[in-house]
């Protein structure tokens, strides 16, 4: 039994990358952060008036949502290093319309973070998107629009392509797809998201890196905004989940599957194009403004895309709230 314990506990640490550089005591430390879970924050009303939170076991995770509202169904995805309430301001406006799902992706939030495996396949698009599919279904949405921002418009990306009959329409905002993002970098893209680079490293790099100065590494993701953007209320939320480890290890595999499994799943589908109707909006301000034709490179992987920039940087929910709400009322309508 004893012998059993101490292979299970080096397997965790392999996976970790730390075998042979912590103690014992250290390696089932961080070996044991993946089994608890996170402490919940404030209550979803505080930022999400009149919606409810709740949870959905799926295939491979444990997914944390808010809903509320009545209409067709909405799944709204947020990006990296946010959370659901990322569409705190559009949200509460959309349940007038639309029953909202807002949910953490896994690995964010309070969702529950799954070790990524050697060819980090729990991260995988395909992966993160089933579990939202999984989410819809058990509320009883066989049929729904999907919203995705930065990763999650990566996961919707996957979603459409891989659940062709679920996705009615999708929005995506400021991305392109990532196959094209890594067959297209130059200096200036390879500047302004060196993070990709960076948070792909082999563990424990980044996770090292980012776990001594959390709140820093954070706030350095919100710079372009401008103040109060995000006010110190809901930045105390994101930190609050963004600086566990688990979750800077989960999200450190969400990049390392971009870069790997994500784009050997990406390549086998080449040929096949979304076909449900996507509205691409994306950031003047932003990398994917300054790097590409971001509508003309949809057009490449979608049958049916309208979009335009506007006037914000990368976080467009958080920026201007009303003015997203504008364009997704008009496309989702």
């Amino acid at each position: 039994m004893a012998d059993d314990s101490r292979r299970d506990l080096l397997k965790k640490a392999a996976v970790l990358g730390v075998g042979g550089v912590l103690s014992p005591r250290a390696v089932l430390a961080r070996a044991n952060l993946f089994a608890r879970q996170p402490q919940r924050g404030a209550p979803a009303t505080e930022f999400f008036p009149g919606f409810k939170t709740q949870t959905a076991k799926t295939s491979g995770a444990t997914i944390n949502f808010v809903t509320a509202g009545s209409g067709p169904p909405l799944l709204l995805l947020h990006g990296y290093p946010e959370t659901h309430l990322m569409w705190r301001k559009v949200a509460p406006q959309l349940a007038k319309k639309f029953t909202v799902v807002a949910a953490d992706l896994r690995g964010y939030g309070d969702s529950s973070k799954p070790m990524g495996g050697a060819d980090h396949a729990d991260y995988s698009k395909r992966a993160m998107a089933q579990d939202q599919v999984d989410v819809m279904k058990s509320l009883g949405h066989e049929r729904f629009f999907v919203v995705g921002h930065d990763r999650g418009g990566r996961v919707a990306h996957r979603m459409a392509i891989d659940h062709p009959d679920n996705v009615q329409k999708l929005a995506v905002l400021d991305i392109v797809p990532t196959y094209k993002i890594y067959h297209s970098v130059t200096k200036e893209l390879a500047t302004s998201n060196f993070h990709w680079f960076l948070l792909a490293q082999p563990s424990p790099l980044p996770e090292t890196l980012i776990g001594n100065s959390a709140e820093y590494w954070l706030k350095t993701r919100f710079n372009a905004l401008p103040p109060n953007a995000i006010d110190k209320e809901a930045f105390a939320e994101y930190l609050r989940t963004f600086r566990m480890p688990e979750t800077i290890h989960a999200t450190c595999e969400d990049y390392r599957a971009g870069a790997s499994i994500d784009l050997t799943h990406d390549d086998a589908d080449l040929q096949r194009k979304v076909s449900c109707p996507v509205l691409a909006l994306w950031a003047e301000k932003g990398a994917m403004h300054r790097q590409f034709n971001v509508l003309d490179t949809w057009k490449e992987r979608a049958s049916n895309v309208t979009g335009k920039p506007l006037p914000s940087s990368h976080f467009i929910a958080e920026e201007i709230p009303e003015m997203l709400l504008a364009e997704l009322n008009k496309f989702l309508g």
